[in-house]
């Protein structure tokens, strides 16, 4: 877990110009919201927030006029063509709360030998953590599986003060027979046919 220490501005004007005006001085607006306040509109440095948004579930010092404040990414708004991002949500925390975010599932290992695929049916688990000790990620082995085979969320070992925040009987990855063999042969009758 990161964390990336930010300079903010309190913002006052709204709406698509304001935005837009922000965005050409390279900023992003956003809001920071969380523990029953009002939402605060902030300005943030686009560059710095763009390299801190690259670490995922990166946890924000925020300085808000000589007021530090911690948050985490909620929602972020890019560009869809160009990528530069547009808007940033952000939910405050605690030292010691736990919030629930989503962590991406790696894997290790090889399957068994033969024609298999794996299927990523998840590719993040949502997880509750401490806020300030949020994992990145989640590594599971998939060394010597078989067709048939899956992974369960209670299967993959989470790290010390991290739990599920979803069914753990969900089906995370499985492991599928690959299929262009029947394919093959099924285009080979139909042929000598």
């Amino acid at each position: 877990m990161s964390e990336v220490k930010i300079a903010a501005e309190t913002r006052t004007e709204f709406g698509k110009g304001a935005a837009r005006r922000i965005r050409r001085e390279s900023k992003v607006p956003a809001v920071v919201y969380g523990h029953g306040g009002d939402p605060v509109h902030i300005t943030l440095p686009g560059h710095e927030l763009q390299l801190a948004l690259r670490t995922a579930n990166v946890l924000l010092t925020l300085d808000i006029e000589g007021k530090t404040q911690l948050a985490i990414p909620k929602a972020v708004q890019r560009d869809a063509i160009k990528g530069f991002l547009e808007h940033v949500d952000l939910l405050l925390v605690k030292s010691g709360e736990k919030v629930n975010v989503e962590v991406y599932v790696h894997t290790e290992g090889d399957l068994a030998p033969g024609a298999f695929l794996l299927e990523h049916v998840l590719s993040t688990l949502t997880v509750e953590a401490e806020a300030t000790h949020i994992p990145e990620s989640v590594t599971v082995s998939i060394e010597g599986l078989e067709a048939g085979a899956s992974i369960l969320a209670k299967d993959i070992p989470l790290p010390e003060g991290t739990t599920l925040a979803i069914d753990e009987d969900a089906v995370v990855l499985q492991v599928l027979a690959a299929q262009a063999e029947e394919a093959d042969d099924s285009a080979a009758e139909s042929t000598e046919a």
